[in-house]
């Protein structure tokens, strides 16, 4: 890489967070900037998968560690932010892509499908934001980078509390790119299609209904984990520092129609 496109992309000696780094779109993403040369801690709750992302990052030569959490709870959400600062300190970086996706039908949501999705899906990319922001600012670097969906905005294949939980986050990003203004943080979100990932594995046992999602999209296929790398790179390094407050679509044009 030659010194003006390291001046834009590389993350040399930064360090990254990624809630649920061990698979599906974080893992994507926490692969992607390990590369670009940020220390990467993954958090996710399987600590087989943890182990198996760590240990192909570091096998390829680069930082990575892994932290077993729980962001379910408000007590495991606090235990994460504190865990995660010990292998290579204070981060830079915050990608919040961790998720649940309960979508019973709509009549049938119970209150605790309510807090389950709210917890992990909004209230832990808040608390985090709220523990790491304050350094982020004092050292006056910092990228706060949410993982969104189609459903924040548009009721789309049975949204459900999913969709609001995506709204909340997508609010909470403008809300944190107002705050952290000014002082080189920047909050932004990333917004799926239909992507091929755990998180939606229901879906996918219907070919017919995955093949129509594919034919909504402008390029003609569903979406990939590995499609979000240069994005993430881009939003989480030094060329997106006038970006903030923005939800970037990456979907291949399905929000086009």
């Amino acid at each position: 890489m030659n010194t003006y496109l390291e001046s834009l992309f590389s993350l040399d000696g930064r360090t990254a967070v990624v809630t649920g780094g061990s698979s599906g779109i974080g893992r994507g993403i926490a692969v992607a900037l390990a590369h670009a040369g940020a220390s990467v801690v993954i958090v996710a709750r399987g600590e087989e998968r943890v182990a198996q992302t760590v240990a192909e990052l570091t096998d390829a030569g680069c930082r990575a560690a892994g932290v077993i959490g729980d962001l379910s709870t408000r007590a495991g959400i606090h235990a994460v932010a504190d865990a995660a600062v010990e292998p290579f300190g204070e981060p830079d970086i915050l990608v919040n892509s961790a998720g649940i996706n309960i979508r019973p039908p709509f009549p049938e949501i119970t209150e605790d499908d309510w807090e389950a999705t709210m917890t992990v899906n909004a209230l832990a990319p808040f608390l985090l934001g709220q523990r790491f922001g304050v350094g982020m600012a004092q050292r006056g670097f910092g990228r706060l980078i949410h993982i969104s969906s189609q459903q924040a905005h548009r009721a789309f294949v049975g949204s459900g509390v999913y969709g609001v939980s995506k709204g909340a986050v997508e609010s909470l990003m403008r809300s944190e790119a107002e705050a952290w203004g000014g002082t080189g943080v920047t909050s932004n979100t990333l917004v799926p299609g239909f992507v091929l990932t755990p998180l939606n594995a229901r879906l996918q046992e219907d070919p017919t209904q995955i093949a129509a999602l594919a034919a909504r999209t402008m390029i003609g296929r569903n979406g990939l984990p590995e499609d979000f790398a240069a994005a993430a790179v881009f939003l989480a390094g030094a060329g997106s520092s006038y970006i903030t407050g923005h939800s970037l679509f990456v979907d291949g044009g399905l929000s086009v129609h």
